[in-house]
C-alpha cells in the first residue's frame, strides 16, 4: 500500500485533510463543544467535564493545537484553552466551500 504524497494536492486539499484527521476523534469533537459553550477552560475543566484521564484530555488537546483550531495562554501553572476564531473561520469557510460544491442530480443519475 502506498504512501499518501501531499505534494500531489493542493495546499486547500492538504489543509481540510488536516482539519478532518483533527475532527475525526469523538472526544476532540466534545472538547470542541466545551469550548464553544464555554468559550474558555483549563485542561481539569476538560477532565471533569468528559470524564478522561488528563493525559488523554491533553493528547487530544495537542492534536486540536497543532492544527490550529484552538490556542492556549499560560496563566501560573495552567493553560487556558479556547477557539481560535482566526483559524476557526478559515476551516469553516474550506468546509462550506467544499460542501456547496455538491449539486444534486436532478433525477437519479447517481448509482
Amino acid at each position: 500500500m502506498g504512501v499518501t504524497k501531499s505534494d500531489l494536492f493542493t495546499e486547500a486539499q492538504n489543509d481540510v485533510a488536516l482539519a478532518a484527521k483533527a475532527l475525526a476523534h469523538p472526544a476532540r469533537i466534545a472538547i470542541i463543544e466545551f469550548l464553544l459553550k464555554s468559550n474558555t477552560c483549563f485542561n481539569g475543566d476538560l477532565v471533569n467535564e468528559l470524564g478522561l484521564a488528563q493525559a488523554t484530555i491533553s493528547q487530544h488537546l495537542r492534536e486540536l493545537k497543532d492544527v490550529g483550531i484552538i490556542q492556549g495562554t499560560i496563566e501560573g501553572t495552567k493553560v487556558c484553552y479556547c477557539i481560535n476564531p482566526q483559524r476557526w473561520k478559515e476551516i469553516q469557510e474550506k468546509f462550506n466551500g467544499l460542501f456547496n460544491k455538491f449539486e444534486a442530480p436532478s433525477s437519479n443519475d447517481c448509482c
